[in-house]
């Protein structure tokens, strides 16, 4: 359908912010240092956001949309309200080419991070962050990056990565994993858990939501042995 929508233009935006706390609907996020819309049908065409923007970055233009879906918007509100201590920490990140560097204290040997984005606690990571948009997802027990030596290259590289212990967190995962995989396109999934019993709590999660999003999603799981081992 033809309707009013931002539009804003990268060019200009300074990444100040002002307009995303203006969005009463949430539909503008802050990615690599500029505004962006991070989805269509989350934003009504009423403007709030024109009148914060100090650089005149954002404009309404008529084009083809998908129409403005309040249930959607509701659901995504409810399930992205900051956490009360108000932590940056929490604060979605993601990079292109990630340039850290872990040293080795007793070796003059470096190995450079594969991980692209931020946070990778399931508890901590918001559903609607733009990064798990046609993402190849990892999902991973804590013990598996200090057990397996080659963790980086082998897993996290060219994936998005989330993180939780069940035995840990007093939590279901299934419910973040399912709102992750049905508001966006997972390529694949890839499952590392340790040859431990309590991990069949995370690989249960991880199977529940695939199952529930009704989505063909590929699923690779791997175990580790606690002698770091795969199995």
């Amino acid at each position: 359908m033809i309707r009013n929508i931002i539009h804003i233009d990268k060019d200009k935006c300074t990444g100040c912010g002002l307009c995303a706390d203006a969005c009463h609907e949430g539909a503008i996020v802050i990615v690599n240092g500029k505004a962006e819309l991070l989805r269509e049908d989350y934003c009504d065409g009423l403007g709030d956001c024109l009148p914060a923007c100090p650089v005149d970055a954002i404009k309404i233009e008529q084009r083809e949309a998908p129409a403005y879906d309040e249930d959607a918007v509701k659901l995504h509100l409810s399930s992205s309200k900051p956490l009360a201590c108000g932590c940056p920490g929490t604060e979605a990140k993601q990079w292109t080419k990630p340039d850290m560097t872990i040293n080795s204290c007793c070796s003059s040997k470096s190995v450079n991070s594969q991980l692209q984005q931020w946070p990778v606690q399931i508890q901590l990571a918001a559903p609607n962050a733009p990064y798990f948009q046609n993402a190849h997802l990892l999902v991973a027990a804590d013990c598996t990056a200090y057990a397996y030596g080659d963790f980086h290259n082998r897993f996290i590289k060219n994936r998005i990565t989330l993180v939780g212990c069940p035995k840990l967190d007093p939590v279901d995962y299934t419910e973040k994993l399912l709102a992750i995989m049905k508001w966006n396109t997972i390529q694949t999934v890839t499952m590392v858990r340790m040859q431990v019993p309590c991990c069949g709590g995370l690989e249960r999660a991880v199977r529940t939501a695939i199952a529930e999003s009704g989505k063909d999603i590929p699923l690779e799981v791997v175990t580790i042995s606690t002698q770091g081992d795969i199995i």
